[in-house]
C-alpha cells in the first residue's frame, strides 16, 4: 500500500492510512499490509501545517502497488482555483498498473477526477465542496451525502473521519469483520458506520443539557437477539417516541430501526466469519429471527448470501 504524500497534505489525513493499515495484524500477529509513503521527487513535502514530513522513498513505489491512497492537499482544499492536478501526479498515476485500488480521501477526489478516474463513477468528496465539484466534473456521479463510496477498484472518502471510516471498509473487505474491529478498538474509533451514512452536514449537536440516547444504545446492543421496538427504546430513555427518535437521528445520523438493522448485519457478519452456526442460528442470534430474513438483509446490503459471505473470508482466512 503506498500513500502518496503531495506539497500541502493535511498531517491528520495523511497519517490515517498508516494508522488503520499498520494497526491490522492477523491471528499470530504479523502484520498483514506493508504501508509506505511517497513524494513526487522523494524528499520532503509541505503541509498545511508549520512544518514538513520527510519522505522515504519516490513515485518508483506506485508500479508496484496494491493500493494507492491520496490524502487531501491544499490547491484540492482551495477555492482560489488553482490546479487540482499537478503535473507530477498525473503522470505518476500512469504508472500504476490496471486493476490498483485506488483511495482518495476528502477533497483529493477533486485530483482523481481532473485525472479522469471519477469518469461515469460514482464518487463523494467533502459535503462543503460538492457543488465545487460537480460544477467541475459533471461526468461524475457525484454522491455528496455518504461517507464513502466503494466502487470496486476505486474509492473515495469524504472529509476527515470519514477517511477512518473508508479504510476501515478495506480492512473488513480484505480481512473480515474480526480483524477490522481489533483495529478499531485499538485505534479508540466506532468499529463500523456505512458508507451509506450520511456526512453531518450542518447539523447542530444536541444541547448539552439534553439526555443522550447513548444508554439506550449500549443495552440495545447486549440485546440485539430480541425483539427491539421503538416503544421499548424510547420508554427505556423515558422520552416519547417522536423526542427519542429525533434526539437518536440527531446523534447517530440514522433512524432508531436503521441502526438497529446495521448492528445486527455488523453482528451477523461477524458469526459468519468466526462461528460454524448454521445460518438459522447465526439469524436468530443476530435478531433477524428466520434464515430467509437474514438472507434478503445480506442480499439487499452485501450483494451475497450468508453461505457466500461466510466461503469468502473464510478461503481468505488460508
Amino acid at each position: 500500500m503506498v500513500v502518496v504524500a503531495l506539497d500541502g497534505v493535511y498531517p491528520f489525513e495523511l497519517s490515517i492510512p498508516v494508522r488503520i493499515f499498520g494497526t491490522a495484524t492477523g491471528e499470530r500477529g504479523e502484520p498483514l499490509y506493508e504501508v509506505l509513503t511517497c513524494s513526487l521527487d522523494g524528499g520532503p513535502v509541505t503541509t498545511d501545517a508549520d512544518f514538513t514530513v520527510a519522505v522515504a522513498h519516490g513515485p518508483e513505489l506506485l508500479a508496484s502497488a496494491g493500493t494507492v491512497v491520496i490524502p487531501p492537499f491544499v490547491a484540492c482544499a482551495d477555492d482560489s482555483g488553482q490546479e487540482w492536478l499537478p503535473d507530477r501526479l498525473g503522470a505518476a498515476l500512469r504508472t500504476v498498473r490496471p486493476g490498483t485500488r485506488i483511495v482518495s480521501l476528502c477533497t483529493a477526489a477533486f485530483a482523481l477526477a481532473a485525472a479522469g478516474l471519477l469518469d461515469g463513477r460514482p464518487a463523494t468528496t467533502h459535503w462543503n465542496r460538492s457543488e465545487q465539484f460537480r460544477n467541475a466534473f459533471p461526468e461524475v456521479d457525484l454522491r455528496p451525502d455518504v461517507l464513502f463510496v466503494d466502487d470496486g477498484d476505486v474509492l473515495t472518502a469524504a472529509g476527515v473521519a470519514a477517511g477512518v471510516d473508508l479504510c476501515l471498509h478495506l480492512v473488513r473487505r480484505d480481512h473480515g469483520s474480526e480483524v477490522a474491529n481489533r483495529v478499531a478498538r485499538l485505534c479508540i474509533v466506532p468499529p463500523w458506520r456505512d458508507g451509506g451514512q450520511a456526512q453531518y452536514i450542518d447539523r447542530p449537536v444536541p444541547p448539552a443539557a439534553e439526555v443522550s440516547t447513548a444508554a439506550v444504545r449500549e443495552w440495545a446492543l447486549e440485546r440485539l437477539h430480541e425483539p427491539l421496538s421503538l416503544t421499548e427504546l424510547a420508554g427505556r430513555a423515558r422520552m416519547s417516541v417522536r423526542t427519542f427518535s429525533r434526539r437518536f437521528r440527531d446523534e447517530v445520523g440514522l433512524t432508531p430501526v436503521q441502526w438497529l438493522t446495521r448492528q445486527r448485519i455488523e453482528h451477523a457478519r461477524r458469526l459468519l466469519e468466526t462461528t460454524d452456526l448454521p445460518v438459522d442460528r447465526v439469524a436468530t442470534a443476530a435478531g433477524f429471527g428466520t434464515g430467509a430474513s437474514l438472507r434478503q438483509h445480506l442480499s439487499t446490503t452485501l450483494g451475497v448470501s450468508p453461505i457466500a459471505y461466510r466461503n469468502t473470508f473464510r478461503a481468505s482466512a488460508h
